[in-house]
C-alpha cells in the first residue's frame, strides 16, 4: 500500500500541467512553431538510418500533420535535408513513410509531392547501380512511388488509398469502353510495379531462416503492408473492368488483357500465399487467398461468382507504441484517475486518511475484521457481477452486429442477382454492338494493312526512283562513252581517209611512174627502131658506099653529100643518147621520191594502227564497263522483283493461314462486299498481266510491274478473307464451294508468285487458272447475293417516310390506350391491385414517351443524314443509291411500331387479369432491342460530331431506363401480388404434405427440362434471326 500510494503521490497531478503547457503555447506563430517542431521530431524518428521496422506512432503522427496543414509542405522541407542519396536504409524508410503518406494523407500531399518527381527518378536510377543490399529494393520502390504518382494524376477519381464503391469506379471511367480499356492498361502497369518491389523483396531475404522475427528482416517486410493494400483493390478492380470489357469487346481484341491477367493473377497468388505464412504478417494483418482458378472472363454470369479480396487489420495487431505521442500523457492521466476512481469506490476516500486504520489495527476485534472482510467479498462480487454484464452486453451487441451483416450481405446478394439479371438483359444489345465494333475494328486493320502496303509501296518506289537515277546516270555515262566512240570512230574515218589519199596518191605516182616508163620504153623503143633504122640505113648507105665507091670516082660531088649526111646523122644519135640519159636520171629521182612517200606512208599507217588500237581497247572497256552496269541494274530490278513477290506471297499465305484459324470463324460478311473485292482483283490481274508482259518484252519495264504485284496481293488475300467470312454466313454446300474456291484461288496466287520468283519461270508466267478461281469466287458470290426487299428503289424515300410516320402514329395510339387503361383502372380497381396497375401502366406510359422522343430525334438525324449526303441529288435519289441502309432504316422503324402495339396489348391483359407478368417483360425488352436497333441504323452514316446524334443517343439511354423502370415496376407487382397470395400448409397432414412436396419436385423437374428446351428453341430463333436479318437487311453493308 505504500508503493501504491508513492505512485499516486508522484502521478497526483499530471493533467494540469499538460494544460498550462497547452496554454502557453502564445498565438498562431508559436503554435506553428510548435507543430513544425513536433513534425520535425517525427519525422526524424520515423525516418532514420536504423535497420528497423518504421514505427507505426511516428508515421501516424506525420499522416496527422499532413492533415492538419492541408499539405506536406512541412514533410517535404524536412525530407530535403536528409541524405537520402547517401544511405539505402534511410531511403528505404523515407519511402515507406512516403507511401502511408500517399494513401492516408491529405489529398494535397500528390499535389505538394509532383514537383519533387524529377529528383525521385534520378535517385531510382541512382540506387538501381547498386546490385546488392537494400540499393535494389529501393530504386523498384521509388519507381513504384512515381506509378502511383502518376497514376493519381491521370485518375484523380481514385482517393489515395484505392477504396471506391462500384459506382465510383463506373464514374471514373466515363461509361466509355475507350476509358475503361485505358484504364485497365494503367491498372495493370501499377500491380506490376507493386509485384515486383513483392518479389524483390522476397528473394532479398533468406526464407530458409526466420527472418520475419528480426529487425532487419521486419524492415524490409513492413512496407509490404501498403502493398498488399494496393494489390487487393487492384486485383478486385482489374477483374470488374476486364468483365465489362468483354461485355462490350470481342475476345479477340481483349486476349493480351488476358494474357496479361493470368500473370499477374499467378504472381500475386504465390505472393499472397507466401505472404500469409509468415510470423510477422500474421500479427498485423489479415491476407486474402485468391481463389484458386482465375476469374473466366468469357462467361459473363462468372462475374457473380467473382469475391473481391478484403485485407483486414485487426484491432488488437497494433504495437503497443502505435498510439500518437500527443495523446500519452493524456491517456497515462485517464487511466490514472480511473484507478483513483475505482481504488476509492473500493476502499473508500484516500485524501490523507487511514481507510484500513492499519495504525490502530492491534486494537481492532475480531468481529470488525470479520465483518470488514464479508464486505470487502460482496464489493468483489458486486464488481464481478458487473463485469459479466458487462461481457453479456457485449456479446449481445456482437451477435446483432452479425445479424445485421448477415441481412446486409443478403441484400448485396440480392443487388448482385438484380445486377446480373440486368446485365443479362443487356447481353442481346452488347452482342449487336460487339458485331458492329468487330466489323469495324476488321476495317480498321483493312486500312492499316492497306496503309502499310501503302507504305511499303512508297519505299519500294523510292528505291525505284534511285535505280532509275542510277539508271539514268549509267545511261548518260553510256551516252558519253557512245559519243566518244563516235569520235573516236571519227579520227579513225578520217585517218582512214589520209590512208586513201596517200595510197591514192600513190597509185597516181605509180601510174604516173608507169606512163613516164612506158613513154621511155617508147622512146627506148622508137630510138631502137631509129638505131635499127639507121643501122639498116647505115648497112645500106654501106652497101650503096660499096656500090658507089666503084662510082666514087664518077661522082666526087655525091661522095662529100654523103659524108655530111652521115656527119649530122651521128650528131642526131648522139643528141637522142643525151636525151635518153636525161630520161634515166629524172626515172631513178622519181624512183627515189617514190620510196620517200612509200617510207612515210608506212609510218603514218603504223602511228594511226596503234591509235586505232588504243582507242578499240578503251571502246571494248567502256563496252564491258557498260555490259557489267546493264548487268548489274538488272540483278537490282530482278531482287526488287523477287523481294516484292516474297512479300506478296507471304500477303496471300497469310490470309490462306487466316482460313483455317479458330479466330476467324467469328468474323462474318457480305456476298456484295465479296463481289466487289473479287471485281477489283479480277481487274487488277489483268492489269498484272499487261505489265508482265511488257516486262518479259524489256526487262528494264519493271515500273509498272511492282505496285501492280503489290496492289494484286492486297486485293486477293483481302478477297480471300472476305469470300472466308462471307461462308460463315452461308448454307452449307455453297459456303463449302466458296472456301473451296478461295483455297485454290490462293493456291493459284502462289503457284503465279513463285513463277514469277523464279529466272527461269518468269517469262512462261500465267495467270489464266487464277482469273477462273476469280470467276468461280464471283459466279458464288451472285449465288449468296441478298435480294432485298421486293419494293422498287425508287419507292424507297416514300416508304420511309411512311414507316416513320406510322411507327410515330402507333406510339401514339399505343400511349393514348395506355391513359384509356389507367382510367378504367383507376375507376374500377381497388386496393393492391390498383397500385400494381398504376405503376405497370405509369411506368409503361414513360416507356411511350421515351419512345416518342426517340422516334422524333432519329427523324431529325434522318433528315440530316440526307440533306448532308444527297448533295445536287433528290431524297428519293439518295435513298435508292443507299438501299441497304434505307431498307434497315425501315425494318428497324417496323420493329418498334411493333413492339410498342405488342406491349399495349399486353398491358391490357395485365391489367384485365388474363396476361403475365413475364409477357410485359419480353415486350418491354423487345422495345429496347428494337429502339438499339433503329438507333444503330440511324447513326451509321451519321457525322460523329452532329448534335442531332448526341440527342439520339440521349433518347436512346432514356429508352433503356424507361424499359428498365417498366421491368422494374412488373416485378415489384408481381411479387406483391405473389405475397397477396401466399399458401397456408397449418390444416395439411403429414402424408398431405409429402404428396405435395413430391408432386412439387416433380413439377419443379418438369419445368426445369421445358425451361432448358425453351432456351436452347429461344438460341436457334435468335440465330436464325440474325443470319436472315443480317443477310436480307444488309446490316453488315450498312455497317461498312
Amino acid at each position: 500500500m505504500d508503493r501504491v500510494s508513492s505512485s499516486m503521490k508522484q502521478v497526483s497531478n499530471p493533467l494540469p500541467k499538460v494544460l498550462g503547457r497547452r496554454a502557453g503555447g502564445g498565438g498562431l506563430e508559436a503554435e506553428r512553431e510548435s507543430f513544425e517542431r513536433a513534425q520535425t521530431v517525427s519525422i526524424n524518428k520515423a525516418i532514420n538510418a536504423q535497420e528497423v521496422a518504421v514505427k507505426e506512432k511516428h508515421a501516424r503522427t506525420c499522416i496527422l500533420g499532413t492533415h492538419h496543414e492541408k499539405g506536406a509542405q512541412t514533410f517535404w522541407s524536412v525530407v530535403n535535408r536528409l541524405p537520402l542519396s547517401g544511405n539505402a536504409v534511410l531511403c528505404w524508410k523515407f519511402c515507406h513513410v512516403f507511401h502511408k503518406l500517399l494513401r492516408d494523407g491529405h489529398s494535397n500531399v500528390l499535389k505538394d509531392s509532383l514537383r519533387y518527381k524529377n529528383e525521385l527518378s534520378d535517385m531510382s536510377r541512382m540506387w538501381g547501380h547498386l546490385s546488392e543490399g537494400y540499393g535494389q529494393l529501393c530504386s523498384i520502390y521509388l519507381k513504384l512511388l512515381r506509378t502511383k504518382m502518376e497514376f493519381h494524376t491521370k485518375n484523380p477519381r481514385f482517393p489515395g488509398n484505392l477504396q471506391m464503391s462500384d459506382r465510383q469506379l463506373d464514374e471514373a471511367g466515363e461509361n466509355d469502353v475507350n476509358n475503361f480499356f485505358q484504364l485497365t492498361v494503367e491498372m495493370f502497369d501499377y500491380l506490376e510495379c507493386e509485384l515486383n518491389l513483392f518479389q524483390t523483396v522476397f528473394s532479398s531475404l533468406d526464407m530458409s531462416r526466420s527472418v520475419s522475427v528480426t529487425a532487419a528482416g521486419q524492415c524490409r517486410l513492413a512496407p509490404l503492408i501498403q502493398v498488399i493494400l494496393d494489390c487487393s483493390h487492384l486485383y478486385d478492380y482489374t477483374v470488374k473492368l476486364l468483365f465489362k470489357l468483354h461485355s462490350c469487346l470481342p475476345a479477340d481484341t481483349l486476349q493480351g488483357h488476358r494474357d496479361r491477367f493470368l500473370e499477374q493473377f499467378r504472381k500475386l497468388k504465390d505472393l499472397f500465399y507466401r505472404s500469409s505464412n509468415l510470423q510477422y504478417f500474421k500479427r498485423l494483418i489479415q491476407i486474402p487467398q485468391l481463389p484458386e482458378n482465375p476469374p473466366n472472363f468469357l462467361r459473363a454470369s462468372a462475374l457473380s461468382e467473382h469475391i473481391s479480396p478484403v485485407v483486414v487489420i485487426p484491432a488488437e495487431a497494433s504495437s503497443p507504441d502505435s498510439e500518437p505521442i500527443t495523446d500519452l500523457v493524456e491517456m497515462d492521466t485517464a487511466s490514472q484517475s480511473l484507478f483513483d476512481s475505482k481504488f476509492d469506490d473500493i476502499f473508500g476516500s484516500s485524501l490523507g486518511s487511514d481507510p484500513f486504520n492499519f495504525n490502530s489495527q492491534n486494537g481492532m476485534n475480531k468481529d470488525d475484521k470479520d465483518r470488514l472482510i464479508e464486505q470487502l467479498y460482496g464489493e468483489i462480487a458486486a464488481l464481478k457481477e458487473e463485469l459479466e454484464n458487462f461481457k453479456a452486453e457485449s456479446t449481445r451487441g456482437m451477435m446483432q452486429l452479425r445479424g445485421r451483416a448477415s441481412e446486409l450481405e443478403a441484400e448485396l446478394a440480392e443487388q448482385q442477382h438484380l445486377k446480373q439479371q440486368a446485365q443479362d438483359e443487356s447481353e442481346f444489345l452488347r452482342t449487336e454492338l460487339e458485331e458492329l465494333k468487330k466489323q469495324r475494328e476488321d476495317t480498321e486493320k483493312a486500312q492499316r494493312s492497306l496503309t502499310e502496303i501503302e507504305r511499303r509501296a512508297q519505299a519500294n518506289e523510292q528505291r525505284y526512283s534511285k535505280l532509275k537515277e542510277k539508271y539514268s546516270e549509267l545511261v548518260q555515262n553510256h551516252a558519253d562513252l557512245l559519243r566518244k566512240n563516235a569520235e573516236v570512230t571519227k579520227q579513225v574515218t578520217a585517218a582512214r581517209q589520209a590512208q586513201g589519199d596517200v595510197e591514192r596518191e600513190k597509185k597516181e605516182l605509180e601510174d604516173s611512174f608507169q606512163r613516164v616508163s612506158e613513154q621511155a620504153q617508147r622512146k627506148s623503143q622508137e630510138q631502137a627502131e631509129v638505131l635499127d633504122t639507121l643501122k639498116r640505113e647505115l648497112a645500106a648507105s654501106r652497101q650503096e658506099l660499096q656500090v658507089l665507091q666503084g662510082t666514087l670516082e664518077s661522082s666526087t660531088q655525091a661522095g662529100a653529100e654523103q659524108s655530111t649526111r652521115i656527119a649530122g646523122l651521128e650528131q642526131e644519135r648522139e643528141s637522142l643518147s643525151r636525151a635518153a640519159e636525161r630520161h634515166g636520171e629524172e626515172v631513178a629521182a622519181l624512183h627515189a621520191e617514190l620510196q620517200q612517200m612509200r617510207d612515210r606512208l608506212g609510218r603514218e599507217q603504223e602511228s594511226s594502227k596503234t591509235e586505232l588500237e588504243i582507242l578499240q581497247a578503251q571502246l571494248r572497256d567502256k563496252e564491258s564497263k557498260e555490259q557489267a552496269l546493264q548487268q548489274h541494274v538488272a540483278e537490282e530490278q530482278f531482287a526488287l522483283l523477287q523481294g516484292t513477290v516474297q512479300e506478296a506471297k507471304r500477303m496471300v499465305q497469310d490470309a490462306l493461314s487466316r482460313l483455317e484459324d479458330p479466330a476467324h470463324m467469328a468474323c462474318t460478311g457480305s456476298a456484295d462486299c465479296l463481289l466487289s473485292r473479287t471485281l477489283a482483283a479480277s481487274e487488277c490481274v489483268e492489269r498484272l498481266q499487261d505489265a508482265h508482259g511488257k516486262y518479259v518484252s524489256d526487262r528494264t519495264a519493271i515500273g509498272s510491274l511492282l505496285p501492280t504485284l503489290a496492289l494484286f496481293a492486297h486485293l486477293v488475300s483481302d478477297t480471300l478473307l472476305q469470300g472466308s467470312a462471307t461462308s460463315h454466313l452461308a448454307p452449307m454446300e455453297p459456303a463449302d464451294r466458296l472456301l473451296e474456291a478461295c483455297k485454290q484461288c490462293g493456291s493459284e496466287a502462289m503457284s503465279y508468285l513463285s513463277a514469277l520468283q523464279d529466272p527461269g519461270k518468269v517469262k512462261g508466267a500465267d495467270c489464266i487458272l487464277l482469273t477462273t478461281c476469280l470467276g468461280r469466287i464471283s459466279a458464288i458470290g451472285e449465288e449468296l447475293r441478298p435480294r432485298g426487299l421486293d419494293v422498287k428503289q425508287e419507292e424507297l424515300g416514300d416508304l420511309v417516310d411512311k414507316e416513320m410516320a406510322a411507327t410515330a402514329a402507333a406510339i401514339e395510339t399505343a400511349a393514348a390506350r395506355i391513359e384509356e387503361m389507367l382510367s378504367k383502372a383507376r375507376a374500377g380497381d381497388t386496393g393492391v391491385k390498383l397500385e400494381v396497375n398504376e405503376r405497370i401502366l405509369g411506368s409503361c406510359t414513360g416507356l411511350m414517351q421515351a419512345i416518342r422522343v426517340l422516334v422524333l430525334a432519329s427523324k431529325d438525324l434522318q433528315r440530316e443524314i440526307v440533306e448532308s449526303g444527297r448533295g445536287a441529288a433528290s431524297p428519293k435519289e439518295f435513298y435508292a443509291k443507299n438501299s441497304r441502309w434505307t431498307e434497315g432504316l425501315i425494318s428497324a422503324s417496323k420493329a418498334v411500331g411493333w413492339g410498342a402495339t405488342v406491349m399495349v396489348d399486353a398491358a391490357d391483359l395485365v391489367v384485365q387479369g388474363k396476361g403475365t407478368f413475364e409477357e410485359l417483360m419480353v415486350c418491354s425488352r423487345e422495345i429496347a432491342a428494337s429502339t438499339a436497333q433503329l438507333v444503330a441504323a440511324s447513326k451509321v452514316k451519321a457525322d460523329k460530331d452532329s448534335a442531332n446524334l448526341c440527342k439520339l443517343q440521349q433518347a436512346s439511354r432514356g429508352v433503356n431506363q424507361a424499359t428498365a423502370s417498366v421491368v422494374a415496376s412488373t416485378k415489384a407487382g408481381k411479387s406483391q401480388v405473389e405475397e397477396k397470395d401466399s399458401m397456408d400448409f397449418s390444416s395439411m397432414t403429414l402424408t398431405q404434405i409429402k404428396r405435395q412436396e413430391m408432386d412439387s419436385q416433380v413439377r419443379v423437374l418438369e419445368l426445369e427440362n421445358q425451361l432448358q428446351k425453351e432456351r436452347q428453341k429461344l438460341g436457334e430463333l435468335r440465330k436464325k434471326h440474325y443470319e436472315l436479318a443480317g443477310v436480307a437487311e444488309g446490316w453488315e453493308d450498312a455497317a461498312d
